[in-house]
């Protein structure tokens, strides 16, 4: 296992592959997302446009198991300014943390931990104060939510993530089983750097 910083061109090159270990680990509880590689190939772009993206890529030989991404938080400032609006946060300060995949059999190896360490310190060269992301709200009485479901607070807020209070963004997306997508809230976290 290797989990390495991709930029610039290999950054590019392995998007794809993100897009599809997203579809693959996004279908499960809490996100239940349908997804489609057209759709993740136009979400992806951002990363693709960004000089300040990074991905960090774990790799077993040499495929693809797991992902992070993160770009300046400006870069996504169309979706989550509202969010931010009144928190006494400034954009330009923020390193959004997106999304965080890996496959399950490798979870519980130190992984997830390695994609927030080095996000974080790529977040650091850039002059960033803090670090954020969002997480998907599902009721805890959702059908679908597994017996066994773990929420990942506890390992949040042992990075020392917090909840930035009425701090939500708002998708939509097809949820499987779903004909037609529907609205979709996200409570963000934050920490300083």
């Amino acid at each position: 296992m290797r989990v390495e910083v991709l930029t610039g061109a290999a950054l590019d090159a392995a998007l794809d592959d993100v897009a599809r270990l997203r579809i693959a680990v996004f279908r499960d509880f809490p996100y239940l997302y349908d997804g489609d590689l057209e759709y993740e190939r136009g979400y992806l772009q951002t990363y693709r446009d960004s000089p300040g993206a990074v991905l960090v890529g774990a790799f077993d030989g040499d495929r693809l198991v797991g992902a992070a991404t993160g770009t300046p938080m400006e870069d996504h400032a169309e979706d989550f300014a509202a969010a931010f609006a009144g928190s006494g946060y400034d954009l330009a300060e923020i390193f959004y943390c997106a999304e965080s995949v890996l496959l399950p059999d490798y979870r519980g190896r130190g992984i997830g931990h390695r994609f927030f360490d080095l996000r974080e310190a790529h977040a650091r060269a850039l002059g960033r104060r803090f670090a954020a992301f969002c997480g998907v709200l599902r009721p805890a009485d959702h059908p679908a939510r597994p017996a066994d479901y773990a929420p990942l607070d506890p390992f949040w807020r042992k990075r020392g993530y917090e909840k930035l209070d009425g701090a939500l963004a708002h998708f939509r997306w097809k949820d499987l089983g779903s004909r037609e997508q529907t609205d979709h809230s996200l409570q963000f976290w934050i920490k300083s750097l």
